[in-house]
């Protein structure tokens, strides 16, 4: 796969998923919503319609085999739904998609095959959860949940309801990625003992602001969801990334995409203990998370690290330029998202959505060299083709919610170690808890405000 261009990869699998025989059921599974021709186009529900949805929305409707129809647009913001929605009636030329501030009414509807789930973090386990007891499949943005307990949750009912769930780490579906796998597993880097992962940017602190009204159309109750009751706050609704009752700051957000790459990559699981420590340095203000985290997960016979800074604008995510370059690759130092991976053998440098990767050695030589590489585009297009062929095939995801839930726990871990004062966790696989602290039990998952929960049985 790694040898073919990235045209040829999607053409190909665009034409495997759509030539099945006429007759066969768009999800091969005697429990679906309904039985459609594997040429019907796919019926869509977009639940959020942010930046994020909407980046999603137009790229399952630019793909070029046609297969997709958006059938319903779901924000609590009534007036960027409508936006969507009729950016959606263009581009695929029809009746606009119905709008919605409810998602659930979206999983009422029988005729929707999948979800799409695009909103704030706190609620991609619930809508995933209530989707797939609903018979829909899913993709959800990552990070897949905003704390340890739920994405088991998330697995029980993909599982029990034999559904599709993609995660949105589309590095996974990377041509480059699998061929950097390849390499790793064909032993040419050696025995792996250490690996670091980078996430580093500007995001700057903001200013504390009184709650207030919440403005108009936009559905509050729903948008805090399971949350604790609160008033709305204008920095809740805009800096939900930075407080602890929405999400866990960006190991979570945007270092999820580098831990899960490397995590793949490396082949580990679970980790025996978690070290975290760091702070909020750099500016004063209203964020709850760290501008600064260090996190050290010890794996048998192998050291695994995360490192996080948010006011260091030096640092570059890989330009657009790069992403689409078959050639181009970053300037590894100042790479903000880069992962390294050592060997006994050598040097891999890996960079997500569309970095590719460079292996080093020093063959008697002062300096060292590229020994191999590889190289490919953004993969947003390769893992949205490999979801909807998963939903004709029934085959599992690049990106399964088992992989995802997994990759997750370890930032979950790390952040439950930080706001313990960097207390060191000890892990038992088995049942993926936290061995012997109660305070760190306790932020093992919240207490859902209902009519939002996620039952204990799924």
């Amino acid at each position: 796969m790694s040898e073919l261009t990235r045209r040829e990869f999607l053409d190909r699998s665009a034409a495997a998923g759509l030539g099945w025989a006429a007759g066969a059921t768009i999800l091969a599974n005697p429990q679906s919503v309904r039985a459609a021709p594997a040429n019907h186009k796919v019926a869509l529900g977009f639940i959020g319609a942010g930046g994020r949805g909407s980046y999603l929305c137009e790229g399952f409707l630019a793909r070029k085999a046609k297969d997709c129809h958006i059938a319903w647009v779901a924000d609590v913001e009534v007036h960027r739904a409508q936006a969507l929605a009729e950016l959606a009636a263009k581009r695929q030329g029809s009746r606009a998609p119905k709008v919605v501030q409810d998602f659930r009414t979206i999983l009422d509807d029988r005729k929707v095959d999948a979800v799409v789930v695009a909103t704030p973090d706190h609620w991609h386990a619930p809508a995933t959860v209530w989707a797939c007891q609903a018979g829909k499949d899913v993709y959800v943005e990552k990070p897949p949940t905003s704390n340890c307990w739920e994405g088991r949750k998330m697995v029980e009912a993909a599982r029990k309801y034999r559904r599709i769930v993609q995660v949105g780490t589309q590095s996974r579906s990377a041509p480059s990625n699998i061929a950097a796998k390849e390499y790793i597993q064909s032993g040419k880097l050696g025995k792996i003992h250490f690996c670091r992962v980078y996430n580093q940017k500007e995001w700057k602190n903001f200013p504390a602001v009184p709650d207030s009204d919440p403005p108009e159309g936009l559905y509050w109750d729903m948008w805090n969801g399971p949350a604790p009751e609160h008033q709305f706050n204008s920095n809740f609704f805009h800096n939900w990334h930075h407080f602890w009752r929405y999400s866990g700051g960006d190991i979570v957000n945007d270092g999820i995409h580098q831990i899960d790459l490397a995590r793949w990559l490396v082949g580990v699981d679970y980790p025996k203990s978690v070290y975290s420590t760091g702070g909020r340095f750099a500016e004063a203000g209203a964020a709850e998370t760290p501008d600064t985290q260090m996190a050290v997960f010890d794996f048998p016979e192998m050291v695994f690290t995360f490192e996080l800074t948010l006011y260091t604008p030096y640092m570059l995510k890989i330009s657009p330029k790069i992403r689409d370059s078959d050639s181009e690759f970053p300037y590894w130092l100042q790479c903000a998202t880069r992962i390294e991976i050592y060997g006994t053998k050598g040097l891999m440098i890996v960079g997500r959505h569309g970095g590719g990767w460079q292996v080093f050695t020093r063959p008697k030589l002062h300096q060292g060299v590229v020994v191999a590489q590889g190289k490919s585009h953004f993969p947003d297009p390769e893992h949205k083709e490999n979801f909807l062929q998963c939903l004709r095939t029934r085959k599992t995801p690049n990106a399964d919610i088992e992989e995802g839930h997994r990759s997750v726990l370890l930032s979950h871990f790390a952040n439950i170690s930080y706001r313990l004062g960097g207390q060191k966790l000890l892990i038992d696989a088995q049942s993926e808890q936290i061995v012997g602290n109660d305070q760190a039990m306790k932020l093992y998952r919240r207490q859902y405000r209902k009519p939002y929960v996620i039952e204990e049985q799924v």
